[in-house]
């Protein structure tokens, strides 16, 4: 598989991988707290080591979301969220850090306002493409084209079931990295990464795929190191969220602060009393 040059999300996986052991890729979504809260949570996200940031738009159906994450994106609709205040928040973030945006939607937002036009409005306000969990490559083609036209990252999903012929295609079809899923089911902060995901990673490198992002589950920092000795990037959406919600942009930042940590080479894991009291605390 060709380096993407032209994406600014592979750049900045690639060299995470060249500096330390890999790119920590941060969740959040739009509108939670507030739209400024968000805003604000994001940059200091960024500030604090976040190397890619998910831009999550709430839905009000959100199937893959678990309890954390659907509590967040409730309150950002009731909060009146519009899909117009997705590319106000790019453009704002933008103006205070240089990190790729991606934004991660269900596929029917960006049905509803116009594969084009969506795409149109994500690469003038400075976003780096869309990661489109319930949009399948073979049947995402006016996606793939937009995407071209707009110089956009495609992030698709591959899954512990997905056969050969199926990472094939979403390897060949995703430009940025591959959203490898760790385990089957919705979003939310596990003990344990699935042993399922390194099997993926190893598979997808097998086939070609040169930016294996792994999420769902991730939690700690000794999660993000462990994740980063066999994948390029590991994801965290509900930790994130679960700070936010708990804490505010303080205590958002200081928890992205501790994952970074794990994305470094030198990283120490804690002793097992004290991994334990993080896990129960995450």
């Amino acid at each position: 598989m060709t380096i993407e040059t032209t994406s600014q999300v592979a750049r900045a996986i690639d060299r995470a991988r060249a500096e330390r052991r890999g790119a920590l890729i941060g969740y959040l979504p739009v509108g939670f707290p507030d739209l400024d809260a968000s805003v604000e949570a994001a940059v200091a996200i960024a500030k604090a080591g976040v190397d890619v940031i998910e831009l999550g738009i709430p839905y009000s159906d959100p199937v893959m979301d678990g309890p954390v994450i659907q509590a967040a994106t409730v309150q950002a609709l009731e909060g009146g969220f519009r899909v117009d205040h997705v590319f106000e928040a790019i453009r704002r973030i933008r103006a205070e850090v240089d990190v790729p945006l991606l934004v991660m939607t269900y596929w029917n937002i960006v049905l509803q306002r116009g594969v084009d036009r969506f795409a149109s409005e994500l690469a003038a306000a400075g976003g780096a493409g869309l990661i489109t969990p319930d949009l399948v490559p073979d049947e995402g083609r006016a996606w793939i084209e937009a995407a071209e036209r707009h110089d956009l990252d495609r992030v698709f999903l591959a899954a512990p079931t997905s056969v050969d012929e199926r990472l094939d295609l979403v390897i060949g079809s995703s430009r940025g990295f591959v959203y490898t899923v760790s385990t089957m089911g919705i979003t939310g902060a596990r003990a344990d990464v699935d042993a399922a995901a390194r099997t993926l990673a190893a598979r997808l490198h097998e086939h070609g795929c040169e930016r294996a992002c792994v999420g769902l589950g991730i939690s700690t920092a000794a999660q993000v190191h462990e994740v980063l000795s066999y994948a390029e990037g590991a994801i965290v959406g509900s930790a994130l969220v679960r700070a936010l919600a708990d804490g505010g942009v303080e205590a958002v930042a200081a928890k992205a602060a501790e994952l970074a940590a794990g994305a470094r080479d030198d990283f120490a894991a804690p002793d097992a009393a004290t991994g334990a009291e993080a896990e129960r605390t995450a």
